[in-house]
Formats: C-alpha cells, sequence, structure tokens
C-alpha cells in the first residue's frame, strides 16, 4: 500500500542545510500497524509529515513515495489535498491545537464529509453524530454543537479520530495520539484505532515515544536515531532480542522494580567527529570502526535489519 524509498528532509539553517531525516526506506501493507520509536528530534514526525504532504514549503525532500500503486512526488504538496481525509487520515498529537475554537467540535467532522463525500450539511451532520456514537462521544446530538473548551482531551481525542476515519482512509497516520492523556483514556484510544485498522483493514502508521503503546498495537517496528532507521523488525523480535545498542538503551530506559537504570556514558570528545556511526558518542560498544565510517543498514533475516557494524553485539 505504501513504499517509500530513500526519504531526506533538511532545514536551511545558516546557509547549510541540516538532514534531519536521512535515507529513510520502508514498506507498509494494508491491514499492518507500522510503530516508529526513537527520542526526540530522532525524525519520526517529519516522516510522517512528509508522508501526509505536510512538511513546510522550506524544507528540502528527496526520495520516493508510492502509495497504492501512484507514485507521489514530495515537492508537489497540492498533489495530497484530495488525499488527505478521504484516502489518509491523520491523528495529531495536540487535539486542542488541531480544533478550531471558534467552531464547534461537529464541524470539523462534517467539514470533512462534506468535502470528500459531497454530502448536504443535513447528511453529514446525521453521519457525524452516528461516528460519535460509535467513538463513545455521547450523547452524540449535544456534543456535536459543542466547542473544544467544553470537552475534556479524551473526548477532543476522539472527535479528532472521528475526523480522521469519516472518509474510511486506506492509510492512518497517528502521531503521539495518546501523549496528553491519561492511562484509561489512551487504551480506550488505541482499542480504537485497533478496531478501525481490523475492521477496514487499513495500515496504521504508529508514531511514538512509548514503548508500551507500540508493544500493544504494532506488528512492526521501525526504530529511529538521528534521522537514521537503525533497526527495523516485527514487535516480538525487538522486545525479545534488540540487535542495535540504541535500541537496547531505549528498552533499558523503561522503568523496572527489579533494577536500577544504567546511566549511558556520553564521551564529549567523540561530539567533535563528524564522521562515523551517529549512534558512537553514546555506545558503549564503540569501536574503531564506528567512528571510521557510517554502517549501512544489514539484513538480519527477513523482514529485519539493524544499521550497526556490530550487529550481534548486546550492551552489558
Amino acid at each position: 500500500m505504501l513504499e517509500i524509498k530513500g526519504l531526506k528532509i533538511a532545514f536551511l539553517e545558516q546557509d547549510k542545510s541540516v538532514w534531519v531525516v536521512k535515507n529513510s526506506s520502508f514498506s507498509m501493507a494494508a491491514g499492518e500497524v507500522l510503530g516508529i520509536v526513537g527520542e526526540s528530534g530522532s525524525g519520526k514526525s517529519m516522516t510522517a509529515l512528509a508522508i501526509t504532504g505536510l512538511l513546510p514549503s522550506t524544507a528540502l525532500v528527496q526520495g520516493e513515495m508510492i502509495f497504492k500503486e501512484k507514485k507521489m512526488n514530495f515537492a508537489q504538496t497540492a498533489a495530497w489535498q484530495n488525499l488527505r481525509g478521504s484516502e489518509m487520515g491523520i491523528v495529531f498529537q495536540d487535539p486542542a491545537a488541531s480544533l478550531n475554537p471558534i467552531f464547534s467540535v461537529g464541524k470539523a467532522v462534517q467539514e470533512v464529509l462534506r468535502l470528500h463525500k459531497n454530502l448536504s450539511q443535513r447528511e453529514a451532520k446525521k453521519e457525524t453524530e452516528r461516528l460519535f456514537t460509535a467513538l463513545g462521544i455521547l450523547p452524540a446530538s449535544s456534543r456535536v454543537n459543542q466547542y473544544p473548551h467544553q470537552l475534556s482531551g479524551g473526548q477532543k481525542q476522539r472527535v479528532m479520530l472521528a475526523a480522521a476515519i469519516s472518509c474510511k482512509p486506506a492509510l492512518l497516520v497517528a502521531d503521539e495520539p495518546t501523549t496528553a492523556l491519561d492511562v484509561t483514556v489512551q487504551a480506550q484510544i488505541l482499542k480504537l484505532l485497533q478496531a478501525y485498522v481490523e475492521t477496514e483493514q487499513a495500515a496504521l502508521l504508529l508514531i511514538s515515544h512509548d514503548l508500551g503503546v507500540i508493544a500493544q498495537l504494532a506488528n512492526r517496528v521501525l526504530v529511529m536515531c538521528e534521522g537514521y532507521i537503525v533497526e527495523e523488525a516485527s514487535v516480538y523480535e525487538l522486545f525479545k532480542e534488540p540487535h542495535h545498542p540504541y535500541t537496547q538503551l531505549l528498552l533499558a530506559s523503561l522503568p523496572r522494580l527489579d533494577r536500577t537504570l544504567t546511566q549511558p556514558i556520553v564521551r564529549e570528545e567523540l561530539l567533535l567527529q563528524g564522521n562515523g556511526c551517529v549512534f558512537a558518542s553514546r555506545c558503549m560498544r564503540c569501536q574503531s570502526k564506528c567512528l571510521q565510517s557510517n554502517p549501512s543498514p544489514r539484513v538480519i533475516s527477513p523482514g529485519r535489519s539493524v544499521r550497526c557494524h556490530f550487529a550481534h553485539c548486546k550492551t552489558k
């Protein structure tokens, strides 16, 4: 359904191109949940914005995207106008920032339906009420007329989900959809996302820093570090035996009662060197080869790859 080849994204900073996504390639199939994890600034959200054609005009983009057997041109963002809402649904991190405070929440969904399905105002309102009922935004008949400030964070995120799935898109992109929500509401939103994928056989790109969310929902996982995809694996393989030292540290950072956290060592002298592996300064198994050349992805097994010179090394 979706294939990304050699995606690169850069921004100009003091007449110099700063690359935030570097040569990313991956694919997604219908009915699959692909998770992307990594620390802040690793390139997760930029990847999502590129896929949905929402990168700022100042971004420099290279690479190729094929969506439903149609090649997309990153330089022509207008090509995404008819896709967003109809073929691609988007759920952002902060629903409060995504909803217009001067319009009712029902209008946010009705606008999508009227634009892409050519429904009348009455038909769009009726369908919006049906979606609100299905997603637990009750009572739907009164909720559609309320404004964002009258809803809780969880309810606003449900409204954004209603707008995203209103036209039954084939691809759903969820960028940190549960970050600002409490644990109970988070579980409810994840359950709704999973139900949509299973019912409509849609593909879901789930971006999260929460490894628990990824473990619960994803089929495959991409681990991003400094703009690179450093590891790709099924969710089971990744959590059972992570190969990249960065992935190992991410998993080791999860709080557990039976152990103390290991603090990663950052060697400042390596930060000044621009060559080699991007994770060298934080890697406890860094060797001279790591400082001399940036590794290419190595295929460990079908569907599994890792960007490391010593793919099977483990941190202690």
